[in-house]
């Protein structure tokens, strides 16, 4: 495996569907033998992995050399006018953490929520405190999995880059997890090279450089409409430009993982990590 390869590594989210094993334990070797290196565990249904699995899991990615990341549940709203449910959400973030610590994670992605009622300021404040009281349960927990925020492709969904970007700003402990194919539908923009190069510009000069050499990414193909985000499409049958943003990828120097989202996930990751191989030999 290449030094490249090592540095900035790609995966599936889920188990991928021509698998012919849908246990993680099972697809970690199935998603090796496809010559990728990361894997994001999907929790988004809810955290029901035991501990004996948990183990399994993470002595099989080590063996493998497989970088693990999980997704918190879908349902999380950090600001639900309910306090109960913000609670709740809370629960399923520390939840999602204790079992991706377990597994060996490294980080778990999370959707804060919706905006609802209140304004862009006051979801800001509100997501804020209540991803500060869960950050705070962790560090007394000594729990090493770091939070990721999610940037959202609707417009009613709490995380612009510049929500997600501030926030990470603010708050140590969280880091961003940067879904270009969100970014591009939340406005029906950022699908070209000069923007995908501003965008990781924008992040090295508010979070530093140690946000583009330890990244983590959502990619796919994406429906949108006026209200954003419909639903996601492989690569090819979409219009974003992918071939331009592997070069942006590149050219910044990311390292991390790329997570890949379409249906056909496993499919895409590999034509990626083949582009992004492609560029780095002529550079």
């Amino acid at each position: 495996m290449s030094s490249a390869a090592e540095k900035l590594r790609f995966g599936p989210a889920g188990v991928p569907d021509s698998s012919p094993q849908t246990s993680t334990v099972a697809a970690l070797a199935y998603i090796r033998g496809l010559n990728l290196d990361c894997h994001e565990m999907e929790f988004v249904r809810g955290v029901k992995i035991g501990s004996d699995t948990a183990a399994k899991i993470k002595a099989r990615a080590a063996e493998l050399d497989i970088g693990l990341s999980a997704h918190a549940p879908y349902y999380i709203n950090l600001n639900s006018p309910e306090t109960g449910k913000r609670l709740q959400s809370q629960d399923h973030l520390l939840q999602s953490a204790r079992a991706a610590a377990l597994c060996g994670a490294k980080c778990v992605v999370f959707h804060a929520g919706y905006y609802g009622m209140k304004t862009p300021e006051e979801t800001y404040e509100t997501v804020k405190k209540e991803i500060g009281q869960v950050l705070s349960v962790l560090r007394s927990e000594r729990n090493p999995v770091l939070l990721r925020i999610e940037t959202m492709g609707k417009a009613s969904q709490f995380g612009s880059l510049e929500e997600v970007v501030s926030l990470c700003r603010e708050l140590e402990g969280l880091a961003p997890c940067l879904d270009f194919s969100h970014l591009h539908a939340r406005e029906g923009q950022a699908n070209s090279y000069p923007e995908f190069q501003r965008i990781w510009r924008k992040v090295e000069k508010r979070l530093g450089r140690s946000a583009v050499k330890n990244a983590h990414i959502h990619v796919s193909g994406i429906e949108y409409g006026p209200k954003g985000e419909i639903r996601h499409l492989n690569l090819p049958d979409s219009d974003f430009r992918y071939h331009e943003w592997i070069r942006a990828v590149g050219e910044a120097g990311v390292e991390g993982h790329i997570v890949c989202e379409s249906p056909a996930r496993e499919n895409d990751a590999r034509m990626l990590q083949d582009l992004y191989r492609s560029f780095r030999l002529k550079h």
